[in-house]
């Protein structure tokens, strides 16, 4: 098993990146919360890995921290999500969301997710309900439609999920519950 990986990055791919070890170049999938934080070719940098193994393919999938890892290999464990579904939804909320999500049964957050459709976000929280270390007090509110549309507004004028979601924590709580004036305040956050 390759627990970690250290290298420079020689390529950064939409879904992969490319990391030279030791003279090898390595393709690594990266949730885009690890994508987003790379700067470039030459970056070293230190990756938390898990290595799929198939009958006709080793792909390896690299993640920030171990608790990403941890949720990436705990997801695996359920019938119907694969790697690619698992790091889709790692890709797509954090691990916070999807611990509130399954914490308050609110499958609709992991619809939220490409490939995850009602019933398979049914299944999710009930499978995970008791596998997630759920912590009663966990201080994030789970996503509202309303942040939905500011979070879709922001990656569609090309921030990223991970600048998105930070700008709308950034959001004071009693801000008004209008979607344009939610954007604009999230604008801020990157001035």
């Amino acid at each position: 098993m390759i627990d970690t990986l250290t290298g420079k990055i020689a390529a950064i791919h939409d879904a992969y990146v490319v990391i030279m070890v030791g003279g090898v170049g390595l393709r690594v999938y990266v949730p885009t919360t690890v994508r987003d934080l790379l700067d470039g070719q030459g970056q070293v940098v230190t990756l938390f890995t898990h290595l799929a193994v198939r009958e006709d393919d080793l792909t390896l999938y690299g993640f920030a921290d171990t608790d990403e890892r941890a949720l990436f290999e705990l997801l695996l464990k359920i019938s119907g999500i694969g790697p690619r579904l698992a790091l889709a939804m790692i890709s797509t909320l954090t691990i916070d969301h999807i611990k509130n999500a399954v914490a308050r049964e609110e499958p609709d957050i992991l619809t939220r997710v490409p490939g995850i459709g009602k019933k398979m976000a049914q299944k999710l929280v009930f499978e995970l309900k008791d596998k997630l270390a759920i912590e009663p007090s966990l201080g994030l509110a789970a996503i509202s439609d309303l942040d939905t549309d500011v979070l879709a507004t922001l990656t569609a004028l090309g921030y990223s999920v991970v600048e998105a979601q930070t700008a709308l924590q950034a959001i004071p709580r009693d801000a008004p519950q209008d979607v344009e004036e939610r954007v604009r305040l999230a604008l801020q956050y990157f001035v």
